[in-house]
């Protein structure tokens, strides 16, 4: 990899992330987030139009920073990076795909960490459990996504 393409990649990884925390945390709608896990087509829906307001906001994202930088990406390269990235995150996203395999990982209980179903769940004073953003599942869910970022910006900045 020359040095001009490290710095692309640099810069559309960077788009790419900022993109996926926006995409993912302020532009999914609540009703996507409750929605994209659930069985059948409701599920399949909810999760479909999550990744492509996702991945409309990191397209938007890209945009001026492949103009300011006068970045030189190719339509395929484009083309292949967002669809894989779009496909790893639908996937991931229907949840119980993400689940079987952080069992297969053996991370089964780091999933559930921050769940009432991890018998080291946070607790109120009451020793009712207290919800948290904080848990397992959320934390391999995003460092799924982050690799697959990883993995299409090579792919834009290199094809």
């Amino acid at each position: 990899m020359t040095d001009p393409t490290a710095a692309t990649f640099a810069a559309v990884f960077i788009a790419l992330w900022i993109g996926h925390t926006v995409g993912d945390h302020w532009v999914q709608s609540s009703c996507q987030a409750a929605h994209k896990g659930l069985p059948g087509r409701a599920g399949r829906l909810a999760c479909t139009r999550h990744v492509l307001g996702l991945t409309a906001t990191k397209a938007a994202v890209l945009a001026p920073i492949v103009l300011v930088l006068g970045l030189d990406l190719g339509a395929a390269g484009l083309t292949v990076g967002f669809l894989l990235d779009a496909a790893s995150h639908w996937w991931a996203d229907r949840r119980t795909t993400l689940a079987a395999l952080a069992r297969v990982c053996g991370k089964a209980e780091f999933y559930s960490l921050g769940t009432p179903t991890h018998p080291a769940h946070p607790v109120t004073a009451d020793g009712t459990y207290a919800p948290t953003l904080g848990t397992g599942a959320y934390s391999l869910d995003q460092s799924w996504h982050i690799l697959w970022l990883g993995i299409s910006a090579l792919i834009i900045a290199s094809v």
